[in-house]
């Protein structure tokens, strides 16, 4: 009869306890499985490169769900273990991937246990590389079932999400000359057209959406130079920008900007998602990116999930037991008001 909370907890705790750093995602995949086809699902695995492989269950008497709840196996390094004694801190279980997103992985198969114990069936997927390139998404999105709702989890404080921010990774190569560093007339620096180029970028104007904000800039990593008596011939930066809306007239001005300085190369981009809401239900803006660009053939996207992305990726990340159970109940009436009637 569903997931007890002490079995909600335990499962979660397991999860954070399998190391699943992004490509190593395996194990943790196995665990799953065997998880859920112990549960009576149907479940197989999807592969995507090597060992990494997304895992997709459903029920044996529901193999085309109408609504999949999802999200990823995957986490950041580095590998955290589980506890839920810190700072004397019971109402909490801390851990890497505790609530990114290994605790929504147990609430969600709470819900889907919840709901078939009244007769409803909602399918699960879990993927890998969510944390770097979304590649068990892209591998997904070629097997949609023909679901028409896909649930996705991350951490929203169990918000349902309006919209998500999407992100474009901007690689900057800048080009020199090397000299002795005694006499820098005979060579030119790569590193300081780096650093020119990259204050041109700080100072030009984002774009802003009035509903959702700015778009922001992260200056990630900078390296370059050979010795600090070289003058360097080449230097390099990797940038992130949070978008707000389409990216072509940044990727125009950002080109622009860096012109004569250095070369910029487009590595990634995510899109910027609009999102359906419930209006009896509280909102917010996912200032991160997810898999749900990936994911469009899985149907129309809501994005909600317990934990606090502000405690995500950090040393001391953790999830609200209470948020877990919480969000129990949130997927399953999502799951119930899609069911009988959509929006």
């Amino acid at each position: 009869m569903g997931l007890s909370a002490t079995e909600v907890f335990a499962l979660t705790r397991k999860l954070v306890d399998i190391e699943s750093i992004t490509g190593n995602e395996g194990p943790v995949g196995d665990f799953l499985c065997a998880e859920l086809l112990r549960l009576g699902y149907a479940t197989r695995k999807m592969p995507v490169a090597g060992a990494r492989q997304n895992v997709y269950a459903t029920w044996p008497a529901q193999e085309h769900p109408v609504v999949v709840f999802s999200t990823h196996m995957d986490v950041v390094p580095p590998f955290i273990p589980s506890s839920e004694n810190s700072s004397g801190d019971e109402g909490r279980i801390y851990g890497r991937g505790s609530c990114d997103a290994k605790g929504i992985i147990a609430a969600q198969i709470a819900a889907a246990e919840k709901l078939r114990d009244e007769g409803i069936y909602v399918g699960l997927l879990f993927v890998v590389g969510e944390e770097r390139d979304s590649l068990g998404a892209k591998v997904a999105n070629d097997q949609s079932p023909g679901s028409k709702f896909l649930v996705n989890g991350e951490p929203t404080e169990n918000r349902i999400a309006t919209a998500s921010k999407g992100a474009l990774r901007v690689e900057l190569i800048a080009e020199g000359k090397m000299a002795h560093s005694a006499y820098p007339e005979l060579g030119e620096s790569a590193i300081n057209k780096l650093l020119t180029a990259l204050e041109r970028l700080r100072r030009m104007e984002l774009p802003v959406n009035p509903e959702i904000g700015p778009a922001t800039l992260n200056i990630g990593v900078i390296e370059g130079g050979r010795a600090p008596n070289v003058i360097p011939d080449r230097a390099r930066a990797q940038l992130l920008y949070r978008l707000v809306g389409p990216s072509a007239e940044l990727k125009q001005k950002i080109t622009a900007a860096v012109e004569g300085c250095a070369r910029a190369e487009f590595i990634l981009e995510i899109p910027f998602q609009e999102l359906r809401a419930f209006e009896d239900m509280p909102t917010m803006v996912a200032a991160f990116t997810t898999d749900i660009p990936r994911l469009s053939k899985w149907g129309e996207p809501l994005l909600v999930g317990p934990g606090s992305i502000h405690v995500a990726h950090t040393e001391g990340e953790y999830i609200e037991k209470s948020q877990l159970l919480e969000a129990v109940e949130i997927y399953a009436r999502i799951a119930r008001k899609l069911l009988v009637g959509g929006f």
